[in-house]
C-alpha cells in the first residue's frame, strides 16, 4: 500500500488535485491509471479513499470516495531534543521516531549545542516522507529551533515532564504513567549544563535515566520514544 499525503484536505473536499511533483510519482513512478483507488491523509488524523478521475503528470485528479476519521492516541508524545553536529544523525532520529510514534518535536538550543542552525524545510519533508512510509493518519508537529531557557519557561503543568542525563537515578520506564501526557528533554553530546538541569528542575522537570551505559543523543532520544511506546502498549494488554 501506499499512502498519499494532502495537508490542506478536509472532509469538506469532494475533489483534489496533486500538484506536479506528487502526480509524476503516482503517474510514473506507480504507474497508476485512471480509476485506480488511491489511500490519502492529511497529516491530522483524516484518512481518505480516493478515485483517479484524471491522469495527468502534471495534475492528477481525484474524487474522494471515503473518509475516515483516526482517533489519535490516548497520550501525547513530545520530545524536545537537541540537534546533533552530524545532520543525517539527526535526520535519522527524526524519521525513525515518526515510524514509531511520536506527536511533536521541539530542536533545543542549549549551552553545550553544537548545531546552533537547523532546516526546518528539510526536516518536514522527512517527517512527511516517515509518516507515508509507516501508514500514519498524523504528522508529528516539528517546532522551530528554540532555546533552552525558553522552552523551560513554556512547559506545560499537565504534563508528566523528564529530563535525561547520566548522573540522575531513576529509570525513566519507571516513572511513565500509562495514558498520561509525556514531555522528555535530550541534551546535546555534551550534556546538560548543571544550570539548564536545575533551570528544569525548577520547573517541575523529573530527572531520569535512559541506561546505564552512555548514549548518543539520537539513541537516546530515540530509547525515549520506544520506552513511552511500549509502556503504553503493554498496559493495554495487560487489560
Amino acid at each position: 500500500m501506499n499512502l498519499f499525503y494532502a495537508p490542506d484536505l478536509t472532509n469538506k473536499i469532494t475533489t483534489y488535485d496533486f500538484d506536479k511533483e506528487e502526480s509524476r510519482h503516482i503517474i510514473k513512478s506507480l504507474r497508476k491509471k485512471k480509476g485506480d483507488i488511491l489511500h490519502i491523509a492529511n497529516g491530522k488524523g483524516d484518512w481518505f479513499d480516493a478515485e483517479i478521475t484524471k491522469v495527468d503528470p502534471k495534475k492528477t485528479e481525484v474524487k474522494i470516495i471515503k473518509h475516515t476519521p483516526i482517533p489519535p492516541r490516548n497520550f501525547r508524545l513530545h520530545v524536545a531534543i537537541a540537534p546533533t553536529k552530524s545532520n543525517d544523525r539527526f535526520e535519522w532520529f527524526l524519521e525513525k521516531a515518526t515510524e514509531i510514534g511520536i506527536d511533536e518535536i521541539t530542536p533545543l538550543l542549549c549551552r553545550y549545542s553544537e548545531r546552533k542552525k537547523i532546516n526546518k524545510d528539510r526536516y518536514e519533508r522527512i517527517l512527511v516522507s516517515a509518516m507515508k512510509q509507516s501508514l500514519q493518519a498524523y504528522k508529528p508537529k516539528l517546532n522551530a529551533l528554540t532555546s533552552f531557557a525558553d522552552f523551560i519557561r513554556g512547559v506545560s503543568e499537565a504534563t508528566d515532564k523528564f529530563i535525561a542525563y547520566c548522573q540522575a537515578e531513576r529509570p525513566l520506564i519507571s516513572q511513565i504513567k500509562p495514558g498520561k501526557d509525556v514531555l522528555i528533554l535530550i541534551g546535546p553530546e555534551g550534556g546538560f549544563s548543571i544550570d539548564e538541569i536545575e533551570q528544569a528542575r525548577s520547573a517541575g522537570v523529573i530527572p531520569v535515566s535512559l541506561s546505564p551505559n552512555r548514549l548518543r543523543t539520537e539513541t537516546a532520544g530515540l530509547l525515549s520514544v520506544t520506552s513511552v511506546q511500549l509502556k503504553n502498549m503493554a498496559s493495554k494488554t495487560s487489560k
